[in-house]
């Protein structure tokens, strides 16, 4: 049962990036207000990646570079299908801050998996 929780929150979370990454710009769902600093940007980012990589990570424990690999999958092809929204651009730093991110979420689960008990078999 506890797997389908992740599983639905993975989902949502990742339904909640692409929305954010894939409006439009006047769409787009902000913090701050339009006029954010571009640290706060970045902050989003990072944060939005890691808990998709945390999620992840929970579902693929002890499979550390699957999970980094589709983590940084999923930012490259959303940033690429970018360049399909008129007034959105993709940009390589944008997607090393979200690989950045989603990488720092996995190697986060990873150690607390490794700390939790594990199940008599």
């Amino acid at each position: 049962m506890r797997r389908n929780h992740f599983i639905a929150a993975l989902v949502v979370c990742l339904a909640l990036i692409a929305y954010a990454t894939l409006a439009r710009l006047a769409a787009r769902p902000v913090l701050v207000g339009h006029s954010e600093a571009y640290w706060v940007v970045v902050i989003e980012r990072f944060s939005a990646y890691g808990v998709l990589g945390f999620l992840l990570s929970f579902l693929l424990p002890g499979r550390f570079a699957l999970a980094c690999s589709l983590v940084v999958a999923v930012a490259i092809a959303l940033e690429l299908m970018q360049a399909l929204t008129p007034d959105r651009d993709p940009a390589f730093l944008d997607v090393v801050q979200k690989a950045t991110g989603g990488t720092a979420g996995v190697i986060l689960a990873q150690t607390i998996l490794a700390f939790l008990p594990r199940p008599a078999s």
